[in-house]
C-alpha cells in the first residue's frame, strides 16, 4: 500500500513541477537575451518530455488497474462464496471499527 501511495505522491509532485516549469516560462517570456533564450529551450523539452513521461505513466497505472480489476472480476466468478466470505470479513472488522467511535 505505501508503494502505491509513493507513486501517487510522486505523480503528483511531477504534475506539480510541470505546472511550475509553465508558469515560469509564462514569466519570462518577455525577457531577451541570448541565454536566457537558451534556457527557456532547454526548460520547454525537459518540460515536453517530462509531460511525455508523465502521460506514459498514467496509461501504464491504468493498464495495471484494469487487468488487476479484471483478475479480481476472474476470481469472484470462479469463487463466488470464497469472494462473498471474503466481502462479509472486510465488513464485519470496518463494521466493528466504526461502531467503536
Amino acid at each position: 500500500m505505501s508503494e502505491a501511495v509513493t507513486t501517487e505522491k510522486l505523480f503528483e509532485d511531477m504534475q506539480a513541477v510541470v505546472r511550475d516549469a509553465e508558469a515560469l516560462l509564462k514569466a519570462t517570456a518577455a525577457q531577451s537575451g541570448e541565454k536566457v533564450q537558451e534556457a527557456r529551450a532547454r526548460t520547454e523539452e525537459s518540460l515536453r518530455q517530462a509531460k511525455a513521461r508523465l502521460a506514459n505513466v498514467e496509461d501504464e497505472a491504468l493498464k495495471r488497474a484494469r487487468a488487476l480489476a479484471g483478475e479480481a472480476e476472474e476470481y469472484m466468478r470462479d469463487n463466488p462464496w470464497h469472494a462473498t466470505g471474503i466481502a462479509a470479513g472486510i465488513g464485519l472488522v470496518l463494521g466493528l471499527l466504526i461502531s467503536r467511535r
